[in-house]
């Protein structure tokens, strides 16, 4: 009897397994989803950095894009110009002329530029944490100076100086990760048409009588740009560039509005060129300047 029992329970179990394999073919042919074989010619292609700075999340998902019609071959940062046109040959795609972006932050406000500054010491030593807390500094826009944007960074780009952060543009790849950890939205990403760019080096967007009242050097919105050149227009009285129209080749065109700024809120950033190198070559460099939290703070009371 017992031997009967475990016949059954053996062939039962071989039954079932037989039907479960039949299922998880049939399974596997009905959901099979065809891969098209470019998609994996394109990710071998790819550098597999995974940065997120072509837009996706990742690059198996830009692949998927690329190969689908519904992104360009030269969104990769890492890979650069040279991946582009690898992937372009690939897919028989024309390569149109096309800029890398970089990041630029939108102030050029330095600790000592910085009014109606506060402790910031209870709370998360982060400019996320420190967004949260009112007055911790004059200004609400600005930076806050607690290096986000720095541990975002993967590639050692972005350094905090004197409570800003400066774009090392020898390094810095064009992922948008620092724009992305940036809780105040000022770092944005330019199309680099020249090795330097014009930029407007501030995020104030009050009035000119406020801006003067908690920063030493902030745009005061007063329009002078737009009277000497076409490619900048104020909205909310501070002033951007067309980036569509700007082209380095032409600085007549914004030669004069660059002269005329009269907070010099009109700056270029950029990898230096081999004049400038050349004219500071006899300088003695100052010292570095480490991240520090309290680079954000006075440590005398603020008596407004």
């Amino acid at each position: 009897m017992a031997t009967l029992i475990i016949m059954l329970a053996v062939g039962t179990m071989l039954v079932l397994a037989l039907f479960a394999c039949y299922v998880l073919g049939w399974a596997n042919e009905a959901f099979h989803v065809q891969i098209d074989p470019r998609v994996e010619q394109v990710i071998s292609i790819l550098p597999g950095a995974n940065c997120g700075g072509c837009g996706f999340v990742g690059c198996g998902e830009y692949a998927d894009a690329v190969v689908a019609g519904n992104a360009p071959p030269d969104r990769c940062p890492v890979g650069g110009a040279a991946c582009a046109a690898a992937i372009a040959k690939l897919l028989g795609l024309d390569l149109k002329a096309s800029f890398p972006y970089r990041p630029v932050v939108h102030c050029g406000a330095y600790y000592e530029d910085r009014l109606k500054k506060n402790d910031y010491v209870d709370g998360e030593p982060t400019c996320a944490g420190a967004n949260l807390v009112s007055g911790v500094q004059g200004c609400t826009y600005g930076c806050l100076g607690l290096g986000d944007c720095v541990t975002a960074c993967n590639y050692d780009a972005i350094h905090m100086v004197d409570g800003l952060a400066v774009v090392d543009y020898d390094t810095c790849i064009g992922c948008g990760a620092c724009k992305r950890a940036c809780p105040r939205n000022i770092i944005s990403m330019v199309p680099f048409k020249a090795e330097q760019m014009l930029v407007v080096a501030c995020a104030n967007r009050d009035f000119g009588k406020d801006v003067k009242a908690v920063c030493k050097v902030g745009c005061i919105g007063c329009k002078a740009c737009t009277r000497f050149s076409g490619l900048f227009t104020v909205e909310n009285n501070l002033p951007r560039i067309d980036y569509e129209k700007y082209d380095p080749a032409k600085p007549e065109e914004f030669a004069q509005a660059f002269a005329k700024c009269p907070m010099k809120r009109l700056v270029y950033v950029g990898k230096p060129t081999a004049d400038q190198l050349a004219a500071v070559a006899d300088e003695t460099l100052p010292p570095v300047i480490e991240p520090r939290p309290e680079t954000t703070v006075d440590k005398t009371p603020w008596q407004g």
